[in-house]
């Protein structure tokens, strides 16, 4: 499944969220600075979403998870405790387009305060896109609890799994997603994701901060919030 998402704003709270605001207000002249910044985004974004369904087994003595039907392996504690107890397993990337790549590069020629913000919106913009994506997901398969979007990185899942899980879904064809040599995506406003699909209720399992390859750098828990 591959389909466009439409972005009609951006949540700011987010921005400022990004930014290290915490519990402040940016001042009226930060707020217009968010207001021609979004414009800028929402004009260059392209956001677009694909994903694939699929069996899967945990195999503990390894530490993985075997994707059925592909030479996929997800290995390492955190993914097999994330989807311990799911029937299916969603594999999904987002981005919202090369575009925005651009975007930034631009800006940071011409204004570094600009380029910092629309950084930040990009950044709340292709959240917002992996949440609607979640919605269709949800929509299409309503007999379902799905876990946490769990991304390539996180915890002890590996980064350099990004090709071969972009390869499983054939992301560079369908939404223009790929990956460099040094396992960053591109455009680098995108996310990859694992989701797992349970037919009863999921608990016990922790978002975030234990599970995340930010873990100890995190300036969002330097500052006392969190994702």
């Amino acid at each position: 499944m591959n389909t466009e998402l439409t972005l009609s704003t951006i949540n700011k709270e987010e921005v400022a969220r990004y930014l290290g605001y915490g519990q402040n207000i940016p001042d009226e002249r930060v707020q217009e600075l968010f207001e021609e910044c979004e414009k800028q985004v929402l004009d260059c974004a392209r956001a677009r979403y694909t994903y694939k369904v699929f069996d899967f087994e945990i195999d503990d003595k390894a530490r993985l998870v075997r994707i059925l039907g592909t030479n996929l392996e997800l290995t390492g504690n955190s993914i097999c405790r994330h989807l311990r107890g799911c029937e299916k397993v969603v594999l999904m990337a987002v981005t919202i387009s090369e575009g925005i790549d651009k975007l930034i590069r631009i800006a940071r020629i011409r204004d570094m305060a600009e380029a910092v913000v629309i950084d930040s919106m990009s950044s709340a913009a292709v959240e917002q896109a992996c949440d609607r994506a979640e919605q269709v997901i949800r929509s299409e398969y309503p007999d379902y609890y799905q876990t946490f979007r769990f991304g390539i990185g996180y915890g002890d899942l590996p980064i350099h799994l990004q090709a071969d899980f972009l390869n499983v879904l054939n992301a560079s064809k369908t939404i223009g997603l790929g990956v460099s040599k040094s396992c960053m995506l591109i455009p680098t406003k995108s996310v990859t994701a694992v989701i797992g699909l349970s037919k009863t209720p999921i608990t016990g399992q922790a978002k975030g901060c234990q599970t995340c390859n930010m873990q100890g750098r995190c300036q969002f828990r330097k500052s006392g919030g969190h994702c």
